[in-house]
């Protein structure tokens, strides 16, 4: 089978293209032959050793895809030709990828594939993030920096959902005509970010404030949130991780909430499971739609991460093997 494989950490332009044996399933195991692979922003991370894992090398990167099943293990609960979903902390970047039963799970046959990618790691993040990190409760106003990319196209729709009035923040007008179209009900640039924000809820802040970019944006948000609110941790995306004055957190009354998916999945599958059920119902019901921007070829994948991390993608970037 072809893959994409890391030989070892260093820049993403080194990805290569190989050719490996495919693999075979263990008793509670399947095989899955990859009809949508998902992109995701810490994919290109790993793979530069910037992550806060480091997996040994040689790795095939990749947490996510939707296929059919095309080997099963007699103990996996599954069979030739069922169509699933699978979470992998590496590996699913390849036109057959190996997942334990517990990680995979049934999808509906009508269901897009690629959009399904996106309910993974993207959508999974921040209903995380907005549940169980945050409790939002309806009613409550969310900032989302970093808006229009798929992790925050997340927020926004899943903070909708929950009842928020939802404040979308983007560095261009395109991007903000983005998330206007996914529910966003204010969006604002980041040039006077804690003065916008402030503006934009009479003068309190945001209650919970779902931050992806780092650096300067932080400690904007730092200064415009709200009494008892809830700043959340979710990534730097421009590389520099902030320092937080905890007098903010004193005066404020508030909370700085870190936010890590895979550690979550691991330590609370069940937790995990029930979320997933939540968010596939409000896909299958029209309350949350991802937004697929691109597709690729498997031997594309490192103009896929560029596109990425080039901070170009609006929504889900996704490998159609």
């Amino acid at each position: 089978m072809r893959a994409i494989q890391c030989e070892e950490f260093g820049p993403i332009e080194n990805l290569k293209l190989v050719e490996l044996p495919d693999p075979e399933p263990g008793s509670k195991e399947v095989v899955i032959e990859s009809e949508a692979i998902g992109v995701n922003f810490p994919d290109g991370l790993l793979v530069q050793g910037l992550y806060q894992v480091k997996p040994p090398t040689p790795f095939v990167p990749g947490m996510e895809l939707v296929g059919k099943v095309c080997a099963a293990g007699e103990d996996s609960g599954y069979t030739v030709g069922d169509r699933v979903a699978a979470i992998t902390s590496v590996g699913a970047f390849a036109e057959k990828v190996k997942a334990h039963k517990n990680v995979v799970m049934p999808v509906p046959p009508q269901a897009d594939g690629a959009e399904l990618t996106a309910l993974m790691c993207g959508y999974g993040t921040a209903h995380h993030a907005l549940k169980q990190r945050a409790q939002l409760k309806p009613g409550e106003t969310l900032a989302v920096t970093g808006a229009s990319g798929l992790t925050g196209l997340a927020a926004v729709q899943i903070g909708k959902a929950m009842g928020a009035k939802v404040i979308a923040i983007a560095s261009t007008e395109e991007k903000r005509k983005v998330c206007e179209e996914n529910g966003a009900d204010v969006t604002i640039g980041y040039d006077n970010l804690k003065d916008d924000l402030k503006a934009a809820t009479d003068g309190k802040g945001a209650d919970v404030i779902f931050e992806v970019v780092g650096g300067d944006v932080f400690h904007a948000c730092s200064r415009a949130i709200n009494w008892g609110g809830r700043l959340l941790v979710i990534g730097f995306a421009d590389g520099d991780i902030p320092k937080f004055p905890v007098n903010l957190a004193l005066v404020k009354g508030a909370a700085v909430v870190g936010v890590f998916w895979g550690s979550f999945v691991q330590r609370e599958p069940a937790v995990y499971a029930d979320n997933m059920k939540e968010l596939f119902g409000w896909y299958m019901a029209g309350d949350i739609k991802p937004l697929v921007e691109k597709t690729f070829a498997l031997e594309d994948t490192v103009a896929a991460l560029e596109h990425i991390h080039d901070r170009k993608a609006k929504g889900k970037v996704v490998l159609v093997p």
